[in-house]
């Protein structure tokens, strides 16, 4: 029985990891996990119960409390659940309750992107990306997300929110957000998502020694 790989992909906010995560997952035919949504989850719990998501002892209960269907919610982003999650995201105990949760979840083979993937949840993956992008071009990309989904949000208050987002997930204490030393770093600035997905499939084949198949699917290199 063959193996399947873990593809670790990490990055800053908006840098476009969820987009090509989805995508890899598809073409490789493994399942896909966005554990970002797990600390955006767990920031919205700690605001539903009027909380504050800087209050170790409240977040740390809400996600002891996360359950599998807190991931469907509606309103996991925008500014207010960007700040809750970066706040939620520092506190250690919030991140020792759900890597069972994120292991478990990858132990058989799958594509996970998030912040710390490749550095403290899945070090031993075979494949591991970091893909970033500009300050500008990331809040251009957020702020344009917003404007579709109807909610009004001016660029330079989103910039100000994603560059703040930034310096707390760099700074924290708790896996604070770097590149691995073995990752192969993706600057989507100046890239479509079509020849993102094209550059980092790639990679992703080249470490994980599949190659791909006449009908599409992928296969194990002899």
């Amino acid at each position: 029985m063959i193996a399947l790989p873990i593809v670790a992909i990490d990055g800053p906010a908006a840098a476009g990891k969820g987009t090509l995560a989805r995508r890899l997952a598809a073409e490789l035919g493994l399942p896909y996990l966005d554990t970002g949504l797990l600390y955006r989850a767990v920031g919205r719990l700690v605001l539903d119960g009027g909380g504050d998501p800087a209050d170790a002892s409240a977040a740390e209960q809400a996600a002891r409390e996360l359950v599998p269907a807190n991931l469907e919610r509606t309103d996991l982003r925008g500014p207010a659940a960007d700040a809750a999650a970066a706040a939620v995201a520092s506190v250690p105990g919030v991140r020792a309750a759900l890597i069972d949760f994120q292991r478990d979840f990858g132990r058989a083979g799958a594509v996970l992107d998030g912040r710390d993937i490749g550095t403290v949840i899945f070090p031993q993956a075979q494949a591991k990306l970091f893909v970033t992008a500009s300050l500008a071009e990331r809040a251009r990309r957020r702020w344009s997300e917003l404007q579709a989904k109807g909610t009004s949000a001016a660029l330079a208050i989103v910039t100000a929110d994603m560059q703040a987002r930034d310096a707390a997930d760099a700074a924290r204490a708790a896996a604070p957000l770097r590149a691995a030393a073995d990752a192969f770093v993706l600057d989507t600035t100046k890239l479509d998502a079509d020849t993102a997905f094209a550059v980092a499939l790639a990679e992703v084949r080249r470490r994980i020694g599949w190659a791909k198949t006449g009908a599409g699917s992928v296969m194990p290199e002899k």
